[in-house]
């Protein structure tokens, strides 16, 4: 008989998994509270990064802390209200993001980031979606010869360690590829093996079609209402009571919360990140995918117009909206580019769930049969959601992984 099972949470991540099983034998039914892709897999830069080896790490230079705590920056916002009950999860992330435990991370997390192109091309092409997708990398611009010049040595590294491609650009390179962008660029920095998503939504929802047209199903439910039933778990959904022999757990931000009922403790970070899309005035054009490198915002040419993303803000998952960097991010980059009228009704917000480490959280759950996690991703859930996906159904269904996956335990966490 096939054996049924459950995906919680409708994100990238668990998307990619229920395909995954599916195509493995399992009968999937994916379970959301929302239409699949309407929380994190919403919002970010969309971008496929092949180049994003060496995960996002706490600042360790003194100097640069102290600039952060004026809190007025693009790339970084923190409530000061939620420092207390994040001051241990922010210890262990600026203690593992010291130069030799991050160099470490690093090559543990290289193996998920090396197939991340190839196993969303297998997605892509299975799901008709080439037309969401753009293979032509993405840019860094730079203020300062500084920050060019060490970015410059940082992609050379890469390079040699880990067969990233890049291309350095001078300023009139930089001219001719965005003769719309305009300021006192001295140069940028081209990755060239990263994809580009024109509709981030819209690659989930994909997905999502031929997930179903595998023989997977969707139904809403709440993941609040996993419990054991007999041998099986059970979810109560919109259309009843659900039993299964296996379940996961891709609840991004929400993990936390859901393995808590089950006796687990996950240190669970949340960076929070906010998006608006503009239209472009006067007839200009965004060619590239572009990061402004010393103000850090993010300049996307999307299908639903410019979007405009910030970096990270550090505060409770369910606190109001407080878009603040997004005003900063616009301010300056209305200098660079020529946007026009914003086009959404609000600020979109999303959270990306983090671990101290810098690494997701995928396998067997350690005291339960049955219960897989996967999430975790922080800056890299779009990038990392198919090679999670068939990495995690290869393993629930006795398969050897493709790849080695025990630097990803749940046990490092919950022995």
């Amino acid at each position: 008989m096939t054996k049924n099972a459950i995906v919680l949470g409708a994100g990238i991540v668990g998307v990619s998994t229920a395909i995954h099983m599916q195509r493995r034998g399992l009968q999937v039914t994916l379970i959301d509270r929302k239409a699949p892709g309407n929380e994190t897999s919403f919002g970010n830069a969309g971008l496929i990064q092949r180049e994003g080896v060496v995960p996002y790490g706490f600042p360790q230079q003194f100097g640069l802390l102290i600039r952060y705590a004026f809190n007025n920056r693009i790339d970084a916002h923190y409530h000061l209200k939620a420092l207390p009950g994040q001051l241990a999860f922010l210890a262990r992330y600026w203690w593992n993001s010291n130069a030799k435990r991050h160099e470490m991370i690093s090559r543990a997390y290289a193996p998920l980031i090396e197939h991340s192109i190839s196993e969303h091309n297998d997605l892509i092409e299975a799901s008709n979606a080439q037309h969401l997708i753009r293979k032509d990398g993405w840019m860094e611009i730079f203020r300062t010869a500084g920050r060019r010049d060490a970015e410059f040595a940082e992609a050379e590294r890469l390079r040699a360690e880990f067969g990233v491609m890049h291309e350095q650009l001078d300023a009139a390179a930089v001219a001719r590829l965005e003769p719309h962008i305009k300021g006192d660029f001295l140069g940028g920095l081209r990755w060239r093996d990263p994809w580009s998503v024109l509709d981030p939504h819209g690659l989930t929802i994909a997905y999502r079609s031929y997930f179903e047209s595998l023989g997977g199903r969707c139904v809403s439910g709440d993941a609040n209402s996993l419990g054991r039933s007999g041998a099986s778990w059970r979810v109560v959904t919109s259309e009843g009571p659900l039993d299964a022999e296996d379940v996961v757990l891709a609840l991004g931000p929400w993990a936390a919360v859901a393995t808590r009922r089950l006796g687990y403790a996950f240190p669970l970070g949340v960076k929070r990140g906010y998006h608006m899309h503009y239209a472009a005035a006067n007839n200009a054009t965004l060619n590239n995918w572009t990061l402004d490198a010393e103000r850090g915002y993010f300049l996307a040419p999307m299908s639903r117009g410019i979007r405009l993303t910030t970096g990270a803000e550090f505060a409770a998952l369910d606190a109001p909206k407080t878009p603040v960097q997004l005003d900063r991010a616009e301010k300056v980059a209305r200098t660079v580019f020529p946007l026009g009228e914003r086009l959404d009704p609000e600020p979109w917000m999303g959270a990306r769930p983090c671990t101290p480490d810098m690494l997701p959280i995928i396998g067997k759950a350690p005291r339960h049969d049955g219960l897989w996690f996967a999430f975790g991703h922080a800056h890299h859930g779009l990038t990392l959601g198919p090679v999670t996906g068939r990495v995690l159904a290869e393993v629930i269904t006795g398969g050897a992984p493709f790849i080695d996956i025990s630097a990803y335990s749940p046990q490092r966490f919950n022995p």
